[in-house]
């Protein structure tokens, strides 16, 4: 058994409030966890207007399979959210 973990930080410029942020948070986490087999939640800064950092984490029984899984969340959130730049991921298997 493979467990793939993905650590996605993420710069939230056009939110003003905390209110404006979950909106955004909101609805990626939703669409992550509908277009993919994943878990995915929001892991640390919730009190920090224009940033989120989320944690992905996927089990299968293929290595390959795992990280393509996770790359492809990468994408999915680079390409639906273009006005909020992504910082930086990184990609372990446990």
């Amino acid at each position: 058994m493979i467990i793939g973990t993905c650590t996605i930080e993420l710069s939230i410029p056009i939110a003003h409030s905390l209110k404006e942020k979950r909106r955004v948070v909101k609805s990626l986490l939703a669409r992550v966890r509908n277009d993919f087999n994943v878990s995915i939640a929001e892991v640390d800064d919730q009190d920090r207007w224009q940033s989120a950092v989320f944690g992905v984490a996927c089990v299968s029984t293929s290595q390959q399979y795992a990280h393509g899984q996770l790359e492809a969340v990468v994408r999915f959130i680079e390409d639906a959210r273009p006005d909020c730049p992504l910082v930086g991921y990184a990609i372990e298997m446990l």
